[in-house]
């Protein structure tokens, strides 16, 4: 069976960490930086050089095409993002591109041309580290976000998507058909690694609720106000915090609670807090499961404010379904990997992707490979050579298998 060049794909994941580097061995791209355009100037200057053309449409997400024996069938489309974290890693995203590449690659080498065209992505702001939300490419493309939304999104500095897009939009349009969308991406999580499973069948997306909280107390002097008479908005979100942590055990194993965020706003030392800030994020394969986590997370956190004299606001930030992926999609990944002899299991994804919106546009699955000790959004993220290649083996295969392929001639 086929395979790829997988030193070659590792060597360009290496090269691509030379774009936005930290001190500490990460990358720094965040969406529509310099080093983002720059990051996509380098894959590029490579697919040009893999005989691709290139173009991007309004919300600038970036689409590399191979073409195919059919001119008229719709592209069988890879990708993933190569924006990161403001300390993030080498891999998550830019993994599911280049592997992407490395699969026209070594298609080029083997003189195979396939029935249908292939299309690499590359989606815009992914991350939402710097615009949100995140996977705001995909979902402007996929009618998930209008455009107009989008574009006037805004970054911490006041800069808007549309004025860091300036001079880098174009005209493909939003919504344009595909025939499949396939994303690799390492697991971003322990699983794979502690199971000593190379691959993971991806069949579909957990669900996932935001929650903005504001607690509201009162503020007072820190030294004159007895403890019996305070209403401080701080200890109130501790407790709620604690709560949740005892609220995610009741939907054990598969639902999960964070607390990413807590702010005290006009904080000072010597000042009983008033104002606290936080946000929650629930997750949970079954949306049934994570409706109910919801609704008790309100409860919980009315009663608690009720039972200490405050007042709490909950307001839900984002909702994504979980999203179950192609049933032939799927197939023909398991198709690849068994065919390639390698180990494997389903695993549901824990963490956002673009497929997630895509899995609503056209046929989607993910492929899933280990990274070291399940670190992702992180510096220190990493991933082993050999698993690098042997799941952009399986994208290729299943590539091949959905668009058809054959030597020219």
């Amino acid at each position: 069976m086929l395979t790829v060049n997988g030193p070659r794909l590792w060597n360009s994941l290496m090269d691509m960490a030379k774009v936005g580097p930290t001190a500490a061995g990460g990358n720094c791209r965040l969406a529509l930086s310099a080093e983002d355009f720059a990051g996509r100037a380098l894959f590029a200057d490579w697919c040009h050089q893999a005989g691709m053309s290139l173009d991007t449409d309004a919300i600038g997400n970036l689409f590399a095409r191979r073409a195919g024996r059919d001119r008229q069938a719709n592209p069988v489309v890879m990708g993933s993002h190569l924006d990161t974290q403001p300390a993030g890693g080498r891999f998550d995203g830019i993994y599911g591109v280049l592997a992407g590449l490395e699969v026209v690659r070594s298609l080029n080498d083997a003189g195979i041309v396939t029935d249908k065209p292939l299309e690499i992505a590359v989606w815009t702001n992914e991350e939402g580290a710097r615009f949100t939300p995140a996977m705001l490419g995909s979902a402007a493309f996929c009618g998930v976000l209008p455009l107009a939304t989008a574009l006037a999104v805004e970054d911490m500095q006041g800069i808007s998507v549309a004025t860091a897009l300036a001079g880098h939009a174009g005209n493909l349009p939003l919504g344009r058909p595909f025939d499949a969308y396939f994303e690799a991406h390492i697991e971003q999580g322990p699983i794979l690694e502690q199971a000593g499973l190379p691959i993971g069948v991806v069949t579909g997306g957990q669900a996932i609720c935001w929650l903005d909280v504001l607690v509201t107390g009162r503020p007072a002097h820190a030294g004159t106000t007895p403890m019996a008479l305070r209403h401080d908005a701080l200890f109130a979100a501790s407790a709620m915090i604690g709560r949740l942590e005892q609220l995610a055990a009741a939907f054990s194993p598969y639902g999960l609670v964070t607390v990413g965020q807590l702010l005290i706003p006009g904080s000072s030392r010597n000042t009983i807090p008033g104002l606290v800030r936080f946000t929650i994020d629930l997750r949970h394969h079954q949306d049934a499961q994570i409706a109910a986590m919801e609704a008790q997370t309100r409860s919980l956190l009315q009663q608690l404010a009720a039972e200490r004299g405050l007042t709490v606001d909950i307001q839900r930030h984002w909702f994504s379904a979980a999203t179950p992926f192609d049933r032939d999609c799927i197939g023909a990944v398991r198709q690849a990997v068994t065919a390639l002899g390698y180990p494997h299991q389903d695993i549901v994804s824990g963490a956002g992707h673009d497929a997630i919106h895509l899995a609503r546009h056209c046929p989607t699955t993910m492929i899933f490979i280990p990274c070291v000790e399940g670190i992702s959004h992180n510096e220190a993220e990493n991933a082993l050579p050999q698993d690098v290649s042997m799941g952009a083996d399986v994208l290729l295969g299943a590539v091949l298998l959905r668009a058809g392929g054959q030597p020219p001639g």
